[in-house]
């Protein structure tokens, strides 16, 4: 009863402020110091009042809760009890602890009760006691308010997100700081500041972007150079606006851009004027009722391996710092209309991408010159006079880059599982390559080839929350390109129709988390591609020929050609975040990498040159909003 009657009293407290309150503004300008002072004192007196009542108020929740489960009772007037205080408990704060600034002073927020997975029922959601152990379960998502994730997620012990891993930022994870509601629509604000370096014992001039392919052989004189390089172009901005459409459905939009790409006016000798890009944008339907999910614009690929239900901004990322991530990981960020369906209390999911498509040609030993016609673009040689046409270069706003012929979008399908223990999926994609050959002056032909492959990924819950053992992989022909390494998609046959080449990806990695300040990880990674080639006269064409001339790769400065088509990649790599400070202001971090990888050419006459890379990374990062 002692609970009540202080219940009562906090009530009595604030409902007869309620009139002082109301004539404020009128006093406020004839105040003196003193009763500004004591005003001021007066609203700390009723923020404190106001805190005090909300933990009441859930622990007398608790208690309820607990005396229905002793007695028998069900959750259904608890789930009511509940839905009918939803209006007040917005009234006082959001589950988020932002405060809303539309109303005066904000209160600040409740004792956390849930420390990670929570479901998402919008802004509004409210604690729903079971009984069963007195701990309440909040339908919202991990941290502290509703607005990040807007699907309803299931406890796999994997979770989403921590915001302040770099996982999370690596995915797109909003902050939990910069939270304002404008009218029915509420914005978040989410990136950091980065200032990242590399250490490498080559020169490759990626900064600490891993381009393996670049990484030279000992034929050349960077092959034997160290080199420093650093930048703050990874730094990153993001938003996201979100409203309810009704009491089951919400629409979201997201940006998210950074300054990694690289200006015709960029130099590194004076300004170092990276220009901003835009890495995701989207726009997202989710419907509770019916479960089902929508996704429309550039995001990550729906191939990208996740860790929870088939969720964006939940993709499972390395949090290393290197801003490739790692040989061998599954990702692309591109165009998609996204459908995907839940079941089974969100524990089944099922999707649907319609993805953007792109391939990414090798044509070795084939020319653009000695062909009877002018070549344009995107159009080679064939060794019997004929001309196939891969694609063209961007004009008007696109870049002048290749822009490869495509037939059709890449379709892709994903089911995830989440049991109670561990995050599984498998998934598919087809691919379709397209290119034309010609017969000068006579007339030519299309030719489309269907490619494609399948894999999946798993997350284990070795310690849930603590630490987590990571697998992916995928293997298929014709989606080299979704692969860090970026080796080709396809070749060349002798007739000029496309050849998808044979390509194997995976990585493995564990992820601890020992304290709440310290992350550690380590991962492997590796990316292979078959070889598809043929022979005309003298010439060696395709890719992995073994009569492609790698005489020259050995001997600095040689002569000699050093054809070198990757075979694969591997990297090992191992390294720590630490956050330094984290509090309202945001959150500090540093981090530190070591990786090694390891490049292997197909055999060609002269043998299988292969070449290596080393490397240091460190970071400092603010996160102003996490």
């Amino acid at each position: 009863m002692t609970l009540f009657v202080k219940i009562g009293l906090f009530t009595g407290t604030v409902l007869a402020t309620a009139p002082v309150l109301s004539s404020l503004p009128c006093l406020i300008g004839r105040a003196s110091a003193a009763d500004l002072d004591a005003l001021e004192e007066q609203i700390a007196n009723i923020q404190a009042q106001q805190r005090a009542l909300q933990k009441a108020l859930v622990s007398v929740q608790q208690q309820v809760a607990a005396h229905r489960a002793a007695t028998g009772g069900t959750s259904r007037a608890a789930h009511h009890a509940v839905s009918s205080t939803a209006a007040h408990h917005a009234a006082l704060q959001g589950i988020s602890g932002v405060a809303d600034t539309s109303e005066g002073v904000g209160l600040a927020e409740p004792e956390p009760v849930v420390s990670h997975h929570r479901y998402a029922s919008g802004p509004d959601a409210q604690p729903v006691f079971s009984g069963a152990r007195d701990v309440p379960e909040v339908e919202s998502v991990i941290g502290h308010r509703a607005e990040d994730v807007v699907s309803r997620l299931a406890e796999n012990n994997v979770g989403p997100h921590s915001r302040e891993t770099v996982g999370a930022q690596a995915a797109g994870a909003l902050g939990d700081h910069g939270v304002f509601h404008m009218g029915p629509v509420t914005l978040i604000l989410g990136g950091f500041l980065d200032a990242a370096a590399v250490e490498e014992n080559r020169h490759t001039a990626s900064g600490t972007f891993n381009f393996w392919q670049d990484i030279p052989f000992q034929n050349q004189s960077r092959y034997h150079t160290n080199n420093f390089e650093g930048s703050a172009r990874y730094s990153r901005i993001s938003l996201m606006a979100r409203g309810n459409v009704d009491a089951h459905s919400t629409i979201s939009g997201f940006f998210e851009m950074d300054f990694g790409s690289g200006a015709s006016t960029t130099d590194a000798y004076e300004s170092n004027s990276y220009s901003l890009r835009m890495r995701q944008a989207y726009l997202a339907y989710d419907n509770s009722e019916y479960n089902v999910h929508f996704l429309a614009g550039q995001a990550w690929s729906m191939l990208t391996p996740g860790r929870i239900g088939i969720t964006p901004r939940q993709e499972s990322l390395p949090e290393t710092i290197e801003s490739s991530m790692l040989a061998g990981q599954t990702w692309a960020r591109q165009l998609q209309f996204r459908f995907v369906k839940d079941f089974l209390n969100h524990r089944l999911w099922t999707g649907l991408s319609i993805e953007n498509s792109a391939t990414l040609y090798s044509t070795t030993g084939l020319g653009t010159s000695g062909c009877t016609i002018n070549q344009t673009s995107g159009q080679v040689c064939m060794p019997d006079g004929q001309t196939a046409t891969v694609g063209y270069n961007g004009v008007g706003l696109t870049n002048p880059a290749l822009f490869s012929n495509e037939i059709a979008p890449d379709i892709i399908g994903k089911i995830a599982w989440d049991p109670h223990w561990g995050h599984y999926e498998v998934e598919g994609i087809l691919h379709f390559p397209h290119d034309r050959v010609t017969t000068p002056g006579v007339g030519g032909h299309n030719n489309t080839v269907v490619a494609g492959g399948g894999g999946g990924s798993m997350i284990l819950p070795v310690i849930p929350h603590k630490v987590e053992v990571r697998l992916n992989g995928i293997a298929g022909y014709g989606i080299g390109r979704y692969g860090s390494v970026i080796l080709p998609d396809a070749t060349l046959n002798a007739n000029g129709s496309p050849s998808p080449l044979l390509s194997v990806q995976a990585t493995g990695g564990i992820v601890s988390h020992p304290t709440p300040r310290l992350d550690v990880y380590g991962f492997f990674g590796y990316q292979s591609s078959g070889r598809s080639y043929f022979n005309s006269g003298t010439g060696a064409y395709g890719y992995g020929n073994p009569n492609a001339d790698n005489t020259g790769c050995y001997s600095e400065l040689s002569t000699g050609g050093c054809t070198a088509n990757i075979h694969s990649v591997m990297e090992a790599t191992a390294g720590a975040w630490y956050r330094f400070f984290k509090g309202k202001y945001g959150t500090v971090q540093g981090g530190l990498q070591l990786a090694y990888s390891r490049v292997n050419a197909w055999s060609g006459n002269g043998g299988a040159p292969n070449t290596s890379l080393s490397e240091v990374f460190m970071d400092f990062r603010y996160l102003p909003f996490q």
